[in-house]
């Protein structure tokens, strides 16, 4: 695998757990007796990479504190938010600190068991200056679905109820220099201000893989990782 970095977006304030877990970011949310954000660092030893920027904000120190700047094989990175910026003007920050112009993508409260050489391919295959691992799911109100065209996304649906469909499992290939018109510090959401408004205009293409799936963000699937990552321990 060529891409040996990615950007751990891990600035979440866990507003929807805080009846579970308070005054620490949402990746650091304990599931099974470790902080969620060592399965995520785990398996990105697993998958080949090297170098993790953190995109982080709220009450950083708490991950800095308890991992430093390496954890086993990898080099961790603190891109800090002074200010929120959204999604879009986290990873922006974080690509500053980037060694090659393409990097993974991840949130930091989901883990999805997506095989990165695969999808890595699959966006050479397609040119992509974009590639978002989608999830498929049946019976679904939580999350927005995307819609492809062959290996393109051609739509973003908006959150309602949906039989079944594709969903966005929050791993993204991303061409660094797809961030070139927003400025280091500008506030934007990555989903809304860049990646629906370049649909059709980018290359923008869909990895379809039905692996292993949760997002902690609700207290349902909180309590849910905590069995499941029983056997990850």
């Amino acid at each position: 695998m060529r891409t040996k970095e990615a950007i751990v977006l891990a600035g979440g304030l866990g507003t929807r757990l805080k009846g579970v877990i308070s005054d620490i970011p949402k990746p650091m949310a304990p599931v099974a007796d470790n902080p969620f954000l060592k399965y995520i660092f785990d398996y990105l030893i697993a998958q080949g990479i090297e170098r993790v920027i953190l995109s982080v904000g709220y009450k950083y120190e708490v991950i800095e504190n308890f991992f430093g700047n390496h954890y086993l094989s990898l080099e961790l990175i603190y891109s800090v938010e002074k200010i929120p910026l959204g999604t879009g003007g986290g990873i922006r920050l974080a690509i500053d600190f980037l060694k090659s112009d393409q990097v993974f993508i991840i949130n930091g409260d989901t883990f999805f068991d997506v095989n990165l050489e695969e999808m890595e391919a699959f966006s050479f295959f397609n040119n992509s200056d974009l590639c978002l691992a989608l999830k498929p799911m049946k019976n679904f109100d939580r999350y927005g679905a995307v819609v492809l065209d062959g290996d393109t996304v051609s739509l973003f649906k908006e959150k309602q109820r949906i039989v079944e469909g594709l969903i966005n499992g929050g791993i993204y290939l991303v061409k660094s220099n797809l961030f070139d018109s927003f400025k280091s510090g500008e506030k934007f959401s990555f989903e809304q201000d860049l990646m629906e408004k370049q649909v059709g205009r980018k290359n923008i293409s869909g990895f379809v893989s039905n692996t292993y799936f949760i997002d902690i963000g609700i207290p349902e699937d909180y309590k849910q990782a905590n069995i499941d990552f029983i056997t990850l321990g």
